[in-house]
């Protein structure tokens, strides 16, 4: 697949969703460092691991991107949320900074994160094929909560970090390896979730084909059988590195990882994401792929409408 393949590709996936586009904010940054470090984070990278793939001292307006068809509310505070699930350990790094006051760490947001299991299943959507060749959910013994796993809140610090123990996402068509992410400030913790406040950040948070390549030749994540996404053909990614959710993952198969990215938000504004922003370079378009096929658990009949999965 060439180049050209690949941009019209993306453009018609995009559909109405803002992927790694800033959306109506536009990309700015900011850093502790000089103006070459900053630039190379603005413009992003010409491969997947380039200068923009990660700088904790640049802090970037991160674009908003769909939040997918199986996000859930009520997910719980904890910091562990594998229930669980089996897979290779993953420890997820995010730091939250205020790109409209120099950077500075963002107390008391509340960053929620989801992702699938190792089979590429999400909790309450455990009917949904995931793609390929896999057991079937009910196949997996190791007593995960089918509504609650891989789902959680944590709230940063002065700081402005948060840290989750989950395990490394499986693969589902047609999508890379990604983890959903968003940040929202100005509510309040409350029977154990969060409400009220402002979403400021919807995004995805995405790793480098070769961690992957590694991790699914291990069990669980080998019983799932296809063709795996690449990242350059996601339909999601924008392919500029940090500032389009491509984390900087440390450690190995036998050890575990640690995934960290810095996000820069503007706390004033609201952006749940999905279906809002600009249209990605080459118009309109046409609707994404809908997600794959089947029913979320105790959900209604009817899937929720797809931007992006």
């Amino acid at each position: 697949m060439n180049d050209s393949d690949i941009t019209r590709r993306r453009a018609l996936a995009y559909g109405g969703v803002a992927a790694g586009a800033a959306v109506g904010l536009g990309l700015t940054s900011c850093s502790s460092g000089g103006d070459t470090e900053v630039e190379a984070a603005a413009s992003g990278p010409a491969s997947p691991t380039g200068p923009a793939s990660a700088s904790s001292d640049i802090c970037t307006l991160n674009g908003s991107v769909t939040e997918g068809p199986y996000y859930l509310d009520g997910a719980l505070f904890r910091k562990n949320i594998t229930d669980g699930k089996k897979g290779v350990p993953l420890t997820v790094r995010l730091t939250v900074l205020d790109q409209t006051d120099g950077c500075a760490p963002v107390a008391d947001a509340a960053v929620e994160i989801w992702h699938c299991d190792a089979w590429g299943y999400y909790s309450g959507y455990t009917t949904a094929n995931p793609g390929g060749s896999a057991p079937a959910e009910s196949e997996d013994t190791s007593g995960a909560d089918d509504k609650t796993y891989l789902r959680g809140y944590q709230t940063t610090g002065k700081d402005g970090v948060v840290e989750f123990t989950t395990i490394y996402p499986g693969w589902y068509t047609p999508r890379a390896t990604h983890i959903h992410v968003k940040v929202h400030t100005g509510g309040k913790k409350a029977d154990g979730t969060y409400e009220g406040g402002k979403v400021n950040w919807t995004g995805q948070l995405f790793f480098d084909d070769k961690y992957g390549t590694e991790v699914y030749k291990t069990s669980p994540y080998s019983e799932h059988t296809g063709d795996i996404t690449k990242l350059a053909d996601d339909m999601v990614y924008g392919g500029g590195g940090a500032k389009d959710g491509l984390t900087t993952v440390t450690g190995s198969v036998s050890d575990g990882f640690t995934s960290t990215l810095t996000v820069g938000i503007d706390p004033d504004k609201e952006n749940t994401g999905a279906g809002s922003g600009s249209q990605p370079p080459g118009g309109t378009g046409s609707p994404p792929p809908s997600p794959p096929s089947g029913q979320p658990s105790g959900s209604p009949s009817a899937m929720p409408s797809a931007s992006a999965t």
